[in-house]
């Protein structure tokens, strides 16, 4: 109920804005502007899930390798001390908690293209615990808001884009993005188990939750000891040694224990373009929906209405020019990169804004269109709180960004 508001919302303002443009400022381009955007984004949206078709098939087939060989159901059993409390309505030892694991892993790695599927997987387990399957369950509020608070250790990407825009230093926003991510993942754990009524102050979740600050708080010092051309190479690195040693294992362990391997993979891959099919409508829906609120100004608008409040407080202005790229990033994960890679080719790679822009798109991750594929790819209409908590835990982000990139390069 909340995503059709949402979305009905984006075309309403989108159609007052390019209607005030019309009538007023005598824009006659704004409605051919937004009529070409939904040509263009619902293409964009089919490509998108084409392009996740190979993925999909790739990583299915290898999560159904590691079922077949018990792997999944080892790593459930594992972490089932800490996920039984995080997410009470999952049964300890149920497949769905290897997923996620995997999933979240993924994503620390910032290895997307693998998080995305395994996350997909996830929501398929978490589908067989639910008793009204067009309504979200509480883990997968809780799971979803993991996803998107978009907590990365290793910002590949991001540092990829500074240095081919010539930064100095392409890894000086590595440290800020790691605490700005962490501080919007903790804050849509707390958040979200406060609706969940979910109580955090047990000895497990204390445990876990302050053993893992200080693993972050052990990655910041150590990648701060590294000059950054090291640095690049192992965050590279990294990524790609356990992307190959989890394909490898799962292969290797799979045929220890006689299981017909690449049989295995078949069927998983045959998940994995179903699965790409089904969320073709709710992506062209939702990508749509933004490029139209887009390209009628409304986003320009809403910059400068927040720079407008932000100078009556009298409190500094300078990082509203890298707010399109926070304002994008829950919407649309190209459109944000386009606006940070605008922001540091207008600016500069090195400018506050620059590097502002690269904190916002580090902090968080597309809430939307996270919702809308991953709800899609398992017919959830209903998404109760998860819309709220996924866009507190992006505030956070962007809150601590703030806070953060003032620290560092202010």
């Amino acid at each position: 109920m909340v995503l059709n508001y949402i979305w009905i919302a984006f075309f309403i303002i989108a159609f007052v804005v390019a209607l005030v443009k019309l009538l007023f400022l005598g824009d006659t381009t704004i409605f051919p502007a937004m009529m070409d955007s939904t040509f263009e984004t619902s293409k964009s949206a089919f490509e998108i899930s084409i392009g996740l078709t190979g993925m999909l098939a790739l990583w299915l087939g290898v999560m159904k390798i590691g079922e077949r060989a018990g792997l999944v159901n080892l790593l459930a059993r594992v972490l089932s001390p800490v996920f039984v409390r995080l997410f009470p309505d999952i049964p300890k030892g149920h497949p769905a908690t290897g997923s996620i694991f995997m999933n979240i892993a993924a994503n620390m790695l910032g290895l997307d293209n693998a998080a995305t599927p395994l996350g997909l997987k996830a929501m398929e387990h978490l589908q067989e615990l639910n008793d009204k399957k067009d309504t979200a369950t509480n883990p997968m509020i809780m799971f979803l808001v993991l996803n998107t608070s978009g907590l990365t250790i290793i910002p590949v990407s991001i540092l990829a884009y500074r240095a081919q825009q010539g930064a100095a230093q392409p890894t000086d926003v590595f440290i800020p993005i790691l605490l700005a991510t962490f501080a919007a993942t903790l804050a849509g754990i707390i958040i979200t188990s406060i609706y969940q009524k979910i109580n955090l102050l047990n000895r497990t979740l204390l445990l876990t939750l302050g053993g893992v600050s200080l693993l972050m708080a052990l990655v910041v010092w150590g990648f701060a000891q590294l000059n950054a051309a090291v640095m690049n190479t192992v965050s590279t690195s990294v990524a790609a040694i356990m992307l190959m040693t989890i394909i490898v294992g799962f292969i290797i362990v799979a045929m220890l224990r006689k299981v017909n391997v690449y049989e295995a993979f078949i069927d998983g891959a045959k998940d994995g373009f179903t699965t790409a099919v089904r969320i073709i409508p709710y992506l062209v829906a939702f990508l749509v929906a933004i490029g139209v609120f887009r390209a009628s100004g409304a986003m320009d608008w809403l910059i400068s209405a927040i720079r407008w409040l932000i100078g009556l407080t009298g409190c500094d202005t300078a990082f509203v020019d890298a707010l399109p790229t926070a304002i994008m990033k829950p919407l649309s994960g190209s459109g944000a990169r386009g606006m940070m890679m605008e922001a540091m080719t207008h600016y500069g790679p090195d400018s506050f804004v620059g590097r502002m822009s690269c904190l916002f798109q580090g902090s968080t991750d597309t809430t939307f269109y996270i919702l809308a594929v991953y709800f899609g790819s398992i017919g959830v209409k209903y998404t109760r709180h998860a819309v709220a908590c996924g866009l507190l835990a992006d505030l956070a982000g962007v809150v601590a960004a703030i806070a953060i990139g003032y620290m560092f390069f202010g």
